[in-house]
């Protein structure tokens, strides 16, 4: 501290001693700004002194607004915003409202597709339908068939608003071949190729995917989000002791010096659903349920996640356990049910899936943050070939970027329950984020695909019968963290 402000601080300590008034370490600690000892200074030595109440008065009012600045300086600044949320009115559905939901989905794929430069000069099925001459055509459509033919080629059907056309890959073309034993039914791809009569031999399959070429973004300063998921409060599975280990360290109560830094400079928690165990979810649950009240099971998680410094913000999104519609997009947890979990001050409920944006200021516009409690991730690993041999169930990160290559978080009918939408298809991935965020599996993965970052949260439940006989191996207590200056991540384990 520089002279002046010592001397001061030494002046301002004599006027409280004058008044008969003792200066306690609590109150030093709080005028050890030389900002804040100007003010007071200042505001002292402009009394008169017959005026002793009002000085009295205001020594007390100028430490505690001292006070009150320096705790928000200390706290720190978020900036947090809900880009997408879904929410809708409950009405009776109707079979078109499935007809608009897959055009919607159409439309806003193939607007993506459109983009790529081998699509520019796509055209409608209707228009090279019946063609008997050979000519090079590319089109757009949704995969409403697929077979391998007797010769062993893949022969898909493409629909689009104008009619049908057969697509034909070759297993004489291998990389391309390969390619295309990952389509799905109701996917959107773009085919160009040489169409004859009704049938298009393919050259080459186009995904809407995300942008080769997008940039990695980077914060100016040192801050962390942290990624949890699949609490299951009211489990006889539940981890409580890992738990526990977790809320010592985020309040800066346990671990190393480099654990405790990053504890103290947490600026965000998001927590992909499944918060609690939840009633009835598969046969026989209630064997393994130490809480059987769903009421009381979101009083224990409201308890829990309490205990998190409040300056923190929750942004929490529901999954396929919580109390409401399984039917994706979920809306945010409901207040019927979960109203513990809406009266935490720090908490920011959300839809799964959803879109936030996070730690925007001027001249740097935030990270997105895509949620998605990953229901969809099931169907696919039991569907899709490659998946199911490079990992399956431990690979969430594969899983990621095949919903991001598709553009799409549950491109196939039925590979998660939905409510048709009839304006949008809130699914697809319309927007690319920077993080991609899911839950689901119990076990940690990350990665990077084309500089978005793939992060699928651990969980704190151990393994439950049901998960033995699916095949699911957990991989409890596991915190993935992103340090959002570098966007190096680090994983903490709370358990064994």
């Amino acid at each position: 501290m520089h002279d002046e402000p010592l001397q001061k601080k030494r002046e301002i300590i004599g006027m409280f001693l004058k008044r008969g008034m003792l200066v306690s370490q609590e109150m030093l600690d709080t005028i050890n700004d030389e900002e804040h000892i100007s003010r007071i200074f200042n505001a002292l030595k402009s009394k008169q002194a017959g005026e002793a109440a009002v000085i009295d008065l205001d020594l007390k009012r100028l430490v505690d607004e001292a006070k009150t600045q320096k705790s928000a300086a200390e706290t720190p600044q978020h900036s947090i915003k809900v880009v997408q949320s879904y929410t809708e009115e409950p009405k009776k559905r109707e079979p078109q409202d499935f007809v608009d939901y897959f055009n919607n989905r159409y439309k806003a794929i193939e607007k993506i597709l459109k983009q790529r430069q081998e699509l520019k000069g796509t055209v409608s099925i209707n228009k090279i339908a019946g063609r008997k001459e050979k000519d090079s055509a590319a089109i757009i459509g949704m995969v409403s068939d697929k077979q391998v033919t007797k010769n062993g080629n893949l022969l898909f059907l493409l629909e689009d608003p104008t009619g049908r056309k057969k697509v034909l890959v070759n297993k004489n073309k291998p990389a391309l071949f390969n390619e295309a034993k990952d389509i799905v039914l109701d996917e959107v791809i773009g085919v160009v190729g040489v169409s004859v009569d009704t049938i298009i031999f393919a050259n080459n399959i186009i995904w809407p995917d995300i942008p080769a070429a997008k940039d990695i973004k980077k914060a100016e300063q040192e801050s962390y989000a942290l990624f949890l998921s699949d609490l299951h409060v009211g489990s006889a599975k539940f981890l409580p002791d890992d738990f526990e280990k977790f809320l010592k360290w985020i309040n800066g109560n346990m671990g190393n010096e480099q654990q405790r830094h990053i504890a103290k400079n947490v600026k965000y928690i998001f927590i992909a659903g499944d918060l609690v165990d939840g009633c009835g979810i598969y046969p026989e649950q209630d064997k393994e349920l130490i809480t059987k009240d769903i009421y009381q099971q979101y009083r224990e998680c409201a308890e829990l996640l309490k205990q998190i410094p409040s300056h923190i913000p929750l942004i929490i999104c529901p999954g396929n356990h919580d109390a409401l519609r399984i039917s994706e997009p979920q809306p945010a947890l409901s207040k019927e049910f979960a109203r513990p979990m809406h009266e935490l001050n720090n908490a920011i409920m959300v839809s799964n899936p959803s879109l936030i944006n996070i730690n925007s200021y001027e001249n740097f516009n935030g990270f997105d943050v895509m949620m998605y409690h990953g229901y969809s991730f099931d169907y696919f690993v039991a569907e899709v070939d490659s998946l199911r041999n490079q990992g399956g169930y431990d690979r969430a990160d594969l899983i990621m970027k095949f919903l991001l290559k598709r553009r799409h978080l549950a491109p196939t009918h039925l590979s998660t329950l939905y409510a048709p939408d009839t304006k949008k298809d809130p699914l697809v991935i319309e927007r690319v984020p920077d993080f991609f965020l899911s839950g689901h599996i119990h076990k940690t993965a990350t990665a990077s695909y084309r500089n978005t970052t793939l992060i699928c949260g651990s969980c704190w439940q151990g393994k439950t019968i049901f998960q033995e006989r699916v095949g699911h191996n957990p991989e409890p207590s596991r915190v993935p963290i992103v340090n959002l200056q570098t966007r190096d991540i680090k994983i903490l384990k709370f358990g064994q």
